[in-house]
């Protein structure tokens, strides 16, 4: 099956109807801008000098030809992979947009449905059905949202120059050895733009080392089947340190006087002293007895919901490295199984950052002898820390939160101290 050919036809024919229709009846053919002429050269001499990359790390040449014939600049992939986003979207926002009642209402008729291989893939790798049902739903809403663009072409574009050059060489060397090995045809290797595929976004290199086959005929195949890329998940997760059996985590309550700053998820304690610091669970819920390690989360600092997390939740940021996505999945898991939305409110009116003003929080905050470690608009853990430091410094809660409040006021003192 060619996932990509209905797609790349429905390109054409919009190309053709709407951007280069008049052109064409007239007889002209439309010209390329100079710049993208330039960056086509210089892309297709660097798909011809990367020949010889390929080869020595085993691809063979007629994989490697075969897969690089046709594909050209996109400058749509470049400028994806350049543009600088907005700071965050609000998690609030971000999880209301991926835990819908339609998400809910399908995710629990494919349980059902799915149920025989989801109990199998739990006795096998310990991963719940509702844990892989909600990767699954929130990576590409049940296999709706697969991806556009084809995978040689996406990586090769990233590989040939941005911010991301480095990452896109290692995945186009291991998407052509995916097709090389399981002999598939790389004309119909669909992803995102980053080079991520299949039901439940796999990257090549996850796919060579995690990828297992579930149906019974021909290669692994993460697009069409359903086994396949929830049992490729399952192990996955479980060669990530998932522990069966055991929760990702749940919200809690926390006690006026608790220490902001012991709120990250890199700070983990045992459940028993979270006890003693006044932590308890949500009416209706449990926290767990013994010395289970746990860490706090607060996704929207401290006037938002509370998260005690386990060793599961770690397993999550494996597969995607922000909390909004770990807490997604967690969250979504929880209402697949008819448990209740989090009961805590949301800060719904603080408004998000823009990157001016996350730039400007950063370099504040540094210029205040608060290294961020850079000034890229992007929150990490050295921007987070840095956040923390600077309100325990002036007595506000050491969430590590941004806010609008916050930016005004370290730009007020850097204006008055430099």
């Amino acid at each position: 099956m060619n996932r990509l050919r209905p797609v790349l036809a429905l390109t054409a024919l919009l190309a053709g109807t709407v951007a280069a229709g008049p052109l064409v009846a007239a007889g002209i053919q439309p010209a390329l801008a100079p710049d993208t002429i330039a960056e086509q050269a210089n892309f297709e001499n660097f798909v011809h000098e990367f020949r010889a990359t390929a080869i020595a790390a085993g691809i063979s040449p007629k994989v490697y030809d075969r897969a690089t014939s046709g594909i050209s600049f996109n400058p749509r992939i470049q400028e994806l992979n350049e543009q600088q986003p907005e700071f965050v979207r609000p998690i609030w926002e971000y999880l209301e947009g991926v835990i819908t009642p339609q998400r809910i209402e399908r995710g629990r008729d494919l349980m059902e449905d799915d149920g025989r291989l989801l109990r199998r893939l739990d006795a096998q790798y310990g991963i719940p059905p509702q844990i892989l049902t909600a990767v699954w739903g929130i990576e590409t809403n049940y296999g709706r949202s697969l991806g556009s663009f084809n995978m040689v072409e996406a990586l090769a574009n990233l590989a040939f120059a941005g911010p991301r050059a480095e990452y896109g060489r290692r995945e186009l060397l291991a998407a052509l050895r995916m097709a090389q090995q399981q002999d598939i045809d790389p004309a119909t290797m669909s992803s995102s733009w980053a080079g991520a595929f299949g039901q439940t976004q796999f990257i090549p290199t996850t796919f060579l080392k995690y990828a297992v086959k579930e149906h019974e005929n021909g290669p692994i195949d993460l697009w069409d089947s359903v086994a396949d890329a929830l049992a490729s998940t399952a192990n996955y997760l479980q060669q990530s340190g998932w522990h069966a059996g055991e929760p990702w985590g749940q919200e809690v309550q926390l006690p006026d006087n608790f220490p902001y700053a012991s709120a990250d998820v890199a700070i983990r304690k045992p459940v028993s002293e979270w006890r003693q610091m006044g932590v308890q669970a949500i009416p209706g819920q449990e926290l767990p007895f013994g010395d289970q390690m746990a860490a706090i989360v607060l996704p929207a600092g401290h006037r938002g919901p509370a998260f005690m997390v386990f060793d599961n939740f770690n397993a999550l940021l494996t597969y995607n490295s922000a909390v909004s996505y770990a807490l997604a999945v967690g969250l979504l898991a929880d209402r697949l199984q008819g448990l209740p939305r989090v009961q805590a409110s949301w800060p719904v009116d603080e408004p998000a950052l823009d990157l001016a003003s996350a730039i400007a929080l950063q370099q504040g905050l540094t210029d205040l002898g608060f290294s961020t470690g850079g000034t890229d608009g992007l929150f990490g853990p050295k921007t987070r820390d840095a956040i923390r430091l600077y309100q325990q410094s002036r007595g506000l809660p050491a969430d590590g939160f941004a806010t609008e409040a916050l930016v005004v006021r370290v730009l007020n003192e850097k204006s008055l101290t430099h």
